[in-house]
């Protein structure tokens, strides 16, 4: 081979490898060291050698074309099978989203194997021109151009304006396909656009990280779920002498546990947990555990320290060890010091039309109740991976399936409410369709994570405004409407997730309960919660033990011990009553909490 021949087969094959990357570098991750997650939103990992080895059997038939020679026929094949075999090992990587792209390349195989070197030469070329364009086209498609996909992110363009939303990151993921959108910017102020990786601190959703690690470690033995709290965390205690001898660590995981739970301590570092459980020693209790579902934010922030106990390490190491390395979390994070370093959605107030910047921002000190941070890429590989066997994006192990499974059985009804509740998941039935979700709500940031396993379906949308949980609400009964025909019962009663919800439905009984019962006040530490009745109209309000009192909500009942407020801010809102075991409404729920009725005092 010439001097001449050499240098125009390297300039054909340099400029194939460079036509490669051109055309797909939106969406493919190029490496050599680890399976890749999420990169463009598609988590598509091409090993260098094989981009480098695919233009190979192209290059071939040009420098064929500019010899007089032609090479031995086994120099030909050897070029052939070792592009064949490349092209095939993209496609493996490509099957879940592109089998068609699979199925083309097994083609060009067996022509290659059964035909003469020469037709093989040319089917082979195809099958190259085919994948190049197709890969591109297919992938881009996925992003940009399912008609689908575009009108619920048109919808949520469209609801961040009507709501002064300054930014929101929207993902969805369907049969494998992975879309994603970034809308408006992260911060009012000093504006960047909203990307696949810019991070959000997704507050509450981080309890469905920190079950899962404790999942993790119960499938490792270091965990029992019906164990005592204090079979791993000694000096755990709360003012109840037996609830801090029996409490579980199912409790924890559900929200159960009947102490009150909005309830947080100061950041002392890797201490944190250790001196929040020190904190809580005399902590009201105003439920039996099991006795009435209240959201526990205290709750997770004690898992947490049950995770540091077990593991021996701080939780924000744990956490980063059981769940984001394993699923390749490559942006996920637990401090402000992680988060700084990315492109981080800033959290706003939206109030009488005017949106203003959040100063300063404020992570949660709980990484397991809500310190959790992350972009839209990394989260929806996690949503990926509770939707599939347990194995990670690279094929490693990581949990059984069987786990995953139990993270979404009922574990218990959410009383007074159609909801019911996993280990860290909020259930809820539309219909045939079965959904596991949680939200979150953190220093105007409102978000939530939804998946549906049976379908294959999650979705997730992260929002930088106080009123996101409006956009949010609107775009998710959309988009589970739109792609799996998911529809609400009248008067559903939906429940508390990690953020606020109006009730998507909710007509008045035509007939009003005797309003007596309700009637009284009930109490939780910090605030006070007033049922009175005036007429046949019911009133409640919440009344803080510093401050003014919050307006009067006026209620109607829906369903049994379900009111909806008919006025106000809170229009649309549940608000629940709870029966303790001798039938009387013992507790009223507002905003997912419970106040206990007070025996001492009347309204």
């Amino acid at each position: 081979m010439s001097t001449r021949q050499i240098l125009w087969f390297g300039a054909a094959y340099l400029a194939l490898v460079a036509l490669v990357v051109w055309f797909n570098l939106d969406v493919l991750c190029l490496g050599d060291a680890k399976y890749e997650q999420g990169c463009g939103g598609f988590g598509i990992y091409i090993p260098l050698w094989e981009l480098f080895l695919a233009p190979l059997p192209i290059a071939a038939i040009i420098l064929e074309r500019w010899r007089k020679s032609v090479p031995p026929p086994t120099t030909r094949l050897i070029w052939y099978l070792v592009g064949i075999l490349a092209v095939a090992e993209i496609g493996w990587l490509l099957i879940e989203r592109f089998p068609a792209l699979l199925a083309t390349e097994a083609v060009a195989i067996i022509i290659a194997v059964f035909l003469r070197v020469r037709t093989a030469r040319r089917a082979v070329a195809a099958a190259l021109i085919i994948i190049l364009g197709a890969a591109n086209t297919e992938l881009y498609a996925q992003s940009a151009n399912d008609p689908r996909f575009e009108a619920i992110a048109a919808l949520a363009e469209s609801k961040m304006t009507e709501f002064g939303v300054p930014g929101l990151a929207l993902g969805i993921v369907h049969n494998g396909t992975v879309s994603i959108r970034g809308l408006g910017v992260t911060n009012v102020e000093d504006p960047l656009p909203v990307t696949a990786h810019t991070v959000f601190p997704i507050a509450s959703i981080s309890k469905t990280f920190a079950a899962t690690a404790i999942m993790r470690l119960v499938e490792q033995g270091k965990i029992d779920l019906r164990s005592s709290v204090r079979t791993y965390v000694p000096d755990f205690r709360v003012r109840d002498e037996a609830v801090t001898r029996d409490v579980t660590v199912w409790h924890l995981l559900t929200h159960l546990g009947g102490w009150e739970g909005q309830v947080s301590g100061p950041d002392r570092g890797t201490e944190t947990l250790k001196n929040f459980v020190s904190t809580i020693t005399d902590l009201m209790q105003v439920a039996p555990p099991g006795a009435a579902w209240s959201y526990n934010n205290a709750g997770f922030s004690v898992a947490g320290r049950v995770i540091e106990s077990v593991t021996g390490t701080s939780i924000n190491r744990a956490v980063r060890d059981l769940v984001f390395q394993p699923l390749g979390l490559e942006h996920a994070g637990t401090t402000a010091g992680d988060f700084i370093v990315q492109r981080f959605a800033a959290g706003h107030t939206t109030r009488d039309g005017k949106t203003t910047l959040n100063r300063p921002f404020t992570p949660s000190v709980s990484v397991t109740a809500g310190g959790v941070g992350l972009c839209m890429t990394d989260l929806l590989a996690y949503a990926r991976f509770h939707l599939g066997d347990g194995t990670a994006a690279n094929g490693e192990r990581v949990m059984s399936r069987g786990s995953l499974e139990a993270m979404r059985a009922v574990q218990m009804r959410k009383q007074s409410t159609d909801d019911d509740m996993g280990i860290g998941w909020h259930l809820r039935q539309m219909g045939t369709i079965r959904t596991a979700s949680h939200g979150g709500t953190l220093g105007g940031h409102i978000l939530l994570l939804e998946i549906v396993p049976d379908r294959s379906f999650a979705i997730a949308i992260l929002t930088n405004s106080s009123t996101g949980w409006r956009v949010i609400q609107d775009v998710e009964r959309e988009a589970l409407k739109s792609y799996l025909g998911a529809t609400f019962a009248l008067n559903q009663a939906i429940a508390h997730r990690g953020l606020v919800e109006t009730l998507p439905s909710a007509e008045p009984l035509s007939k009003q309960p005797d309003l007596a019962p309700y009637v009284g006040a009930y109490m939780r530490p910090s605030n006070s919660v007033v049922v009175r009745a005036e007429g046949t109209k019911l009133f409640v309000q919440e009344r803080p033990n510093s401050g003014e009192p919050n307006a009067e909500m006026p209620v109607v009942f829906f369903g049994p011990d379900r009111a909806v407020v008919t006025d106000g801010p809170q229009r649309g809102q549940s608000i629940e009553f709870v029966r303790d075991s001798s039938g009387r409404a013992n507790w009223i729920r507002v905003v997912g909490r419970v106040a206990v009725r007070s025996r001492g005092q009347t309204p």
